[in-house]
Order: C-alpha cells, then sequence, then structure tokens
C-alpha cells in the first residue's frame, strides 16, 4: 500500500467533492484508489491495482475548473470518464475503440454503440449527414465532439451550431429579456456539450474570433458557408422550407450533420415536419447519409430506454 498526498485548500475540497462527497467515491472506483479527506488536502491510498497518474490528472482538472466557476457533479464527470462500458450485445465488433477526440479532462471519447459508430463512419464518407432516432442516444453530442476534432485538427475553419426556435408550448413573445436572452435556453444543450469537451479559456477564444458559432435557426438564412462544420440540432423542429434554406448554405469544403427526433415535434397542427421531409426527398443521393438511432442506442438513465419502448408499443 502507498500513501499519497494531494494538495487541496479546504474550500476547494468542499466544492469539488459533491453532496455526501460523490464524486470522491467515484474516482475511488474508477481508479482503484482510497480517498481520505478528515487531514488538510487529500490523503490517497493506493496499491497495485491503482491508477495514481490518472486520479491525480482528473484532480488537478477538477481544481482547475472549480477555480474557473464550474463544479462538475459526480453525474457530469462519470459521463467524462465513461468511455466504453455501455453494453454493446452483439455489435462490439463492429465498434471502433480509436478515440475520436480527448475533452477538457484528458479522457477519450470514443462511439459508444453501433448507430454512433455508423455516424462516424457515415462523416468520414459524406458531406451531409442525417441522425435521427430518440432522446438519449448521443447524437448531438457526438456530433459536436466530431465538430470540434475537425476544429482542433484545422481540417474546418469554423463551426456553426444551429437550432430552430420553436417553442413546445411557450411563446417567445412572452419570456423575459431581449431577443439575445429569449433564445439563450433553446442553445444551452449545444453550449453544455461544447464545455465538456473544451476548457473554458479556448472555448471562449473560439467564440470571440466567431472560430464556434452558436445560433438560432433563422440567423443561417442568406450565407454561404465555407470551409464550416455545420450542425443543425432538434431538426424535426424545422418546416421544409427551413431544412431546404439550410441545406443550401452548405458551402465549398464543409460537412453538415443534422440530427433530430420524429417522437418530439413541436410545430404546429399541421406543419410538416423538414427533417422527415428532407429525409425521404434525398434518400439514395450520394454523399447524404442517413443514421438511425433507435432506443437500444439510449445512452442515459436505464429508465429512458424502457419510457420510449412502452410509448413505441403505444402506437
Amino acid at each position: 500500500m502507498n500513501e499519497l498526498r494531494y494538495s487541496l485548500s479546504d474550500d476547494l475540497k468542499r466544492t469539488i467533492s459533491g453532496e455526501n462527497e460523490t464524486v470522491f467515491r467515484l474516482l475511488e472506483s474508477r481508479f482503484c484508489v482510497e480517498i481520505q479527506t478528515r487531514l488538510p488536502g487529500l490523503r490517497i491510498i493506493a496499491n497495485e491495482n491503482s491508477d495514481t497518474t490518472g486520479v491525480f490528472a482528473v484532480l488537478d482538472q477538477l481544481k482547475m475548473a472549480a477555480r474557473h466557476g464550474k463544479v462538475l457533479t459526480a453525474t457530469e464527470l462519470e459521463r467524462m470518464l465513461d468511455p466504453t462500458d455501455v453494453s454493446l450485445d452483439d455489435h462490439s465488433g463492429a465498434i471502433p475503440t480509436t478515440p475520436i477526440f480527448r475533452n477538457r479532462m484528458g479522457v477519450s471519447v470514443f462511439a459508444k454503440t453501433k448507430a454512433q459508430a455508423e455516424l462516424v463512419r457515415a462523416v468520414e464518407h459524406n458531406d451531409i449527414i442525417f441522425a435521427k432516432g430518440p432522446a438519449g442516444t448521443g447524437k448531438t453530442f457526438l456530433a459536436v465532439t466530431l465538430a470540434v476534432s475537425s476544429l482542433e485538427r484545422h481540417e474546418a475553419e469554423r463551426i456553426c451550431l444551429v437550432r430552430p426556435a420553436v417553442e413546445a408550448g411557450e411563446s417567445l413573445g412572452y419570456l423575459p429579456g431581449d431577443l439575445k436572452e429569449k433564445i439563450a435556453p433553446y442553445l444551452r444543450p449545444i453550449h453544455d456539450s461544447l464545455s465538456e469537451l473544451l476548457p473554458v479559456e479556448k472555448l471562449r477564444k473560439y467564440e470571440e474570433t466567431g472560430a464556434i458559432e452558436v445560433a438560432p435557426l433563422a440567423y443561417m438564412r442568406g450565407r454561404t458557408l465555407k470551409r464550416a462544420f455545420i450542425i443543425l440540432d432538434e431538426a424535426q423542429n424545422t418546416t421544409p422550407e427551413q431544412m431546404k434554406m439550410f441545406l443550401t448554405r452548405l458551402g465549398p469544403h464543409s460537412k453538415a450533420i443534422i440530427t433530430g427526433d420524429a417522437t418530439q415535434v413541436d410545430l404546429g397542427k399541421g406543419q410538416k415536419s423538414g427533417l422527415m421531409h428532407a429525409m425521404k426527398l434525398l434518400k439514395g443521393i450520394h454523399g447524404i447519409a442517413q443514421v438511425e438511432f433507435t432506443a437500444t442506442d439510449v445512452l442515459r438513465h436505464p429508465l429512458v430506454k424502457d419510457i420510449l419502448n412502452a410509448y413505441e408499443k403505444e402506437k
């Protein structure tokens, strides 16, 4: 047994430990160590199976993030540290083990399911990719990861992440604030994915220089995006006209991923979804791929998969 010390102020210790020290308990199970917190700093008890380099690296990232005002919960940390432990059934051989990207914690991001692996391959060989499936399958997060990876490798000069600002039973006009403040909640999921992948300083720099742009779909009208990686999220809430507008923004040396869930359409009664219309209309065109995600690809709480299956049976 080895006993190591990690320097950490009491304030930061309380900040990053999580409720009932759940963050530290997660690190113990992942890196096969014991973390004692009663003395100043942390006491790390390790054995021959422990990954002390890993636990110290994660603690460094947690400490740095906390100093910049970002506190990770145990759930968020588990998602970052969990690139592979998903049940893959009989499809494990079809899933590549090459990491797509290393997130801001230094943890590799992999394709976790057969559909995710299919999406990665589709992006390699096509310029427009439709990814349709239920919530919780990692469509948006994987798409953003692929875009950030492309930007970091200088394959793309910018990333454009867009969403239609369609209300689920609530009017933008009645929400408080100016237009930017009203739209912000619709773009929050994309910001969350970016925050998991990039350090705060780098993300801020990319946004300030325009290398990463997060905007509502309406802002795309009239533009031609060259050498860009474009993601249209929640595409089931576009009309056919909006989808046509988006698809025709694609310029030379650009790629686009369009993600959506056909079961969560918030358009007005009688309005046709641009996602389903486009997938039917453009099927079979060379350079355009379609990837279908199902409930078996769900990566959220295990109950989400059961909930989706129950709704499917009701149809």
